[in-house]
C-alpha cells in the first residue's frame, strides 16, 4: 500500500483544525465550565478557534464562565497556537527521542517560514527557551500587581495566563470583564503588556539576530551604531516598519480621540498618552482594550482597519498579513509605476518574485475580508462599520470588537470562526505554496495576446 504523505500546505491547516476539534471537545465537557454544565457546540467551537488562532474574540467570558480546567485548556491552546502546532509537535518528538526525517525538517522550516532545514532543530529549541523566559518574566512582573489584588493562588494564575496571552498576541485575560479597562491607569501592567505584545509581534528571527549581533559587538567592543549596522536587512526593515506604524498609530489615535468622552476624553494627559499608544500597540493583533472600541470615531475605525489588517511581523506570534508582506506589496505597485522589475531597499535587491507573492497574499486577504463581511451583514443585524471591524479583527487574529461578538447569532459565530481560522492559516499556507517549486519545463507557452487596460 502506498503511503500518503501530506505536504506542508495541507499539513499546517490540518494541524490547526485538529487542535480546534480537540479543544472544542474538551471545552464542551461540564468540567470546563464553572456551572459544571455542557457548553453548546458552537460556543465551544468558537472558544477553541479563538484560542488556537490566538485571536481573542469571545462569546463566553474567560474569567467567569470557564472553570480552572477550562482556563487551563484555553491557555494550552493559546500557547500551541502562538508557537505553531508543528513546532510543538516537533518538540514532543524531540523529547521522546524520535528521529526527525528530512520531510519533518522541511515541514518544520515551512511552518516557521524560514528558508533552511539545517540547524532547524536548534532554532526550535531556541524559540521554546526564549518563549519560556519571556513569558515567565512577564508573569513575575504581573504578579507584583495581581497577587496583592487577587491573593497568591489566583494572582499567580492570572499573571501566568495574561503573560502567555499577551506574548502570543491572544488578547484573552482572566483579570475581569473589561479587559484592560480596570488597569489603564496602572503603569506596570500597561507597560509589561505593551512589551510582551511587541516582543511577540517582532518575530523570533529578529530577536536572535539582534541578540547575536549585540553579543558579538560587545565582545569586539563595537559602538551601538556599529552593532546596528550589522543587523540583517530583515531586522532593520521590521524595526523601521514596526516603529513607524506604532508612532503613526499613537499620533492618529491621540489626535482623533483626544476629546472623545467615550475613549480618551475623560483621561488626564498622561493617561491619554499611555492609552493612545496602547491602542496603537494592541491593534497589531493583540486584542486587549483599555477603552470600549465601540466608542471610537469613524475616522479612527478606518485607521484601525488598516493597522489590524497589516498586523505584526513574520515568524512571530502576531497575525495579519504581516508588516514586511504589506510593505513589499506596496513596493510592487510603486516599482511598477516607475517601470522597474526589482526594487532596492537598505542597499539590497527585492526581486519582483517576492513582491508579487506579497501582493497575492494581500489581495487574497482583502478578498476574504470583504466576502466574509458581506456574509456577516446579510446574516446578522449589524451595521457595515461594526461588521467590517469584526471580520478584520478576526482574520487578522486581533480580537478587538465593537460589541458585535456578543450579538452574533449561530450563523454569525460560524462566519467569525471561519474568519479566525482562515486568518491564522491562510497567510502561512499561501506563503509556502507561492514559494514552492515550479516546474518551468512543463509550462505551456501560448502566443502573447492583446488586452486593453483602463
Amino acid at each position: 500500500m502506498k503511503k500518503h504523505l501530506f505536504t506542508s500546505v495541507q499539513m499546517i491547516p490540518l494541524s490547526f483544525l485538529s487542535a480546534i476539534v480537540i479543544g472544542t471537545i474538551l471545552l464542551m465537557l461540564p468540567i470546563s465550565s464553572v456551572a459544571l454544565q455542557w457548553t453548546p457546540f458552537v460556543d465551544a467551537l468558537f472558544s477553541a478557534a479563538t484560542s488556537v488562532c490566538v485571536t481573542g474574540l469571545t462569546v463566553l467570558d474567560t474569567a467567569t464562565y470557564w472553570s480552572l480546567f477550562g482556563q487551563i485548556v484555553i491557555l494550552i491552546l493559546i500557547q500551541i497556537g502562538g508557537l505553531g502546532i508543528i513546532t510543538v509537535v516537533t518538540l514532543i518528538m524531540m523529547a521522546t527521542q524520535k528521529k526527525l526525517s528530512f520531510g519533518d525538517r522541511l515541514m518544520l522550516s515551512d511552518a516557521l517560514n524560514v528558508n533552511k532545514t539545517t540547524g532547524i532543530l536548534k532554532l526550535v529549541l531556541r524559540i521554546i527557551k526564549a518563549t519560556v523566559i519571556v513569558e515567565l518574566a512577564g508573569a513575575v512582573i504581573y504578579a507584583t500587581q495581581l497577587v496583592p489584588k487577587f491573593g497568591v493562588a489566583k494572582g499567580l494564575w492570572a499573571s501566568l495566563f495574561n503573560s502567555v496571552s499577551a506574548f502570543c498576541n491572544a488578547g484573552m485575560d482572566i483579570m475581569g470583564n473589561g479587559s484592560m479597562m480596570d488597569y489603564r491607569d496602572n503603569p506596570v501592567i500597561m507597560t509589561v503588556t505593551i512589551l510582551l505584545i511587541v516582543l511577540g509581534g517582532l518575530g523570533y528571527v529578529l530577536w536572535f539576530d539582534v541578540a547575536d549581533k549585540t553579543v558579538l559587538g560587545i565582545k569586539k567592543r563595537y559602538n551601538p551604531f556599529q552593532i546596528i549596522k550589522r543587523f540583517s536587512e530583515h531586522t532593520k526593515l521590521v524595526l523601521c516598519l514596526t516603529g513607524g506604524l506604532l508612532a503613526c498609530g499613537f499620533i492618529i489615535f491621540f489626535a482623533t480621540e483626544y476629546n472623545n468622552p467615550e475613549t480618551l476624553g475623560d483621561m488626564g494627559l498622561g493617561q491619554k498618552i499611555v492609552n493612545a499608544f496602547f491602542e496603537s500597540v494592541t491593534l497589531r493583533t493583540a486584542g486587549f482594550s483599555s477603552f470600549p472600541q465601540e466608542g471610537l470615531r469613524d475616522i479612527s475605525c478606518v485607521f484601525a482597519y488598516i493597522f489590524m489588517f497589516i498586523g505584526g511581523s513574520p515568524i512571530g506570534t502576531a497575525g495579519g498579513v504581516k508588516t514586511v508582506t504589506f510593505f513589499l506589496a506596496i513596493l510592487n505597485v510603486t516599482s511598477f509605476l516607475h517601470g522597474k522589475d526589482d526594487a532596492k531597499i537598505l542597499k539590497k535587491t527585492v526581486t519582483s518574485s517576492h513582491m508579487r507573492k506579497a501582493t497575492v497574499i494581500v489581495s487574497v486577504s482583502i478578498t476574504v475580508v470583504l466576502a466574509l463581511t458581506v456574509l456577516l451583514v446579510v446574516t446578522n443585524h449589524l451595521g457595515i462599520i461594526d461588521s467590517l471591524f469584526e471580520i478584520v479583527s478576526a482574520t487578522a487574529t486581533v480580537g478587538l470588537t465593537r460589541g458585535a461578538t456578543s450579538l452574533l447569532n449561530v450563523g454569525g459565530k460560524l462566519i467569525v470562526t471561519i474568519a479566525m481560522y482562515l486568518g491564522r492559516i491562510a497567510p502561512i499556507s499561501m506563503a509556502i505554496f507561492l514559494t514552492g517549486n515550479r516546474r518551468d519545463e512543463n509550462r505551456i507557452i501560448y502566443p502573447e495576446g492583446k488586452f486593453y487596460i483602463g
